[in-house]
């Protein structure tokens, strides 16, 4: 059953998402809630953290964005295509909801709509960092050299935020450009050292490019910062070194995407 039709207003048993989901707790603490788990990188969890949020206050934008950019990062296109759908007939002049639709448009392949969409977020006199972030992305989905501009543009309106930095290369390791992914959560981890998420990141995109003393480095600093951390154990396991054809294999890879 696709989660769609009961997305909104979710409040079904989840023993991980229970333990955490206080019934007294209002519309702050959850949306506090809410943008912790996605910097987290527990976008399952950030999902229903947003519905309660929306239980709260129906009207709140953050939200029902929160919610799209969400599904966006699950890799679940479609939906958050439709779940934008839905949030754009309540409030059709959001910027963020135009480019997070945009963004889901750009990674399902419709680039001349996902552009339409994110100039719409900027004559909407949209200029958060989420909206550039998102334009970014669609130039990537285009394969456009405009994406940097884009990402500097988010970073001059966070200059301090790690998860502006997180999320660049997030976007980038989706449309394959580890090397700079990488550099982006080496970035992130500079500026906070003590989060899990850039740390996994970095990881990720060394074990790409097949980096495996410093992917294990990467992972091993996540584990310490949350040794019950299932992505951490993971990605230590992963980091061993390879045989001879998979070190070919990323050396490979790293022409290619270099």
């Amino acid at each position: 059953m696709s989660r769609f039709g009961k997305l909104e207003f979710e409040t079904g048993p989840d023993s991980s998402a229970q333990q955490s989901l206080r019934p007294a707790a209002g519309e702050t603490h959850w949306s506090s809630e809410a943008a912790r788990a996605f910097s987290l990188g527990d976008f399952e969890l950030a999902l229903r953290l947003f519905a309660r949020v929306l239980e709260h206050n129906p009207t709140s934008v953050p939200a029902w964005a929160g919610q799209v950019r969400s599904l966006i990062e699950l890799g679940e296109f479609r939906e958050a295509r439709l779940w934008a759908d839905k949030a754009l007939e309540r409030f059709p002049q959001a910027p963020e909801l135009l480019a997070a639709k945009a963004v889901a448009l750009g990674r399902l392949g419709d680039h001349d709509n996902a552009i339409a969409f994110s100039d719409a977020s900027i004559e909407e006199r949209g200029d958060s960092a989420y909206v550039w972030l998102a334009r970014g992305d669609v130039f990537l989905s285009r394969r456009e050299k405009q994406a940097d501009h884009c990402f500097e543009r988010a970073r001059s309106i966070l200059p301090s935020d790690w998860t502006c930095l997180w999320l660049i290369g997030r976007i980038r390791r989706f449309h394959g450009q580890f090397a700079k992914a990488l550099q982006s959560a080496r970035d992130a981890c500079s500026l906070a050292p003590g989060e899990i998420s850039p740390w996994l990141l970095a990881g990720d995109c060394q074990l790409l490019l097949s980096f495996h003393d410093e992917a294990r480095v990467s992972f091993t600093q996540a584990w310490q910062i949350q040794p019950d951390s299932l992505a951490a154990s993971d990605g230590l396991s992963r980091s061993q070194r390879p045989g001879f054809l998979e070190r070919c294999a990323g050396v490979f890879r790293r022409f290619l995407r270099s």
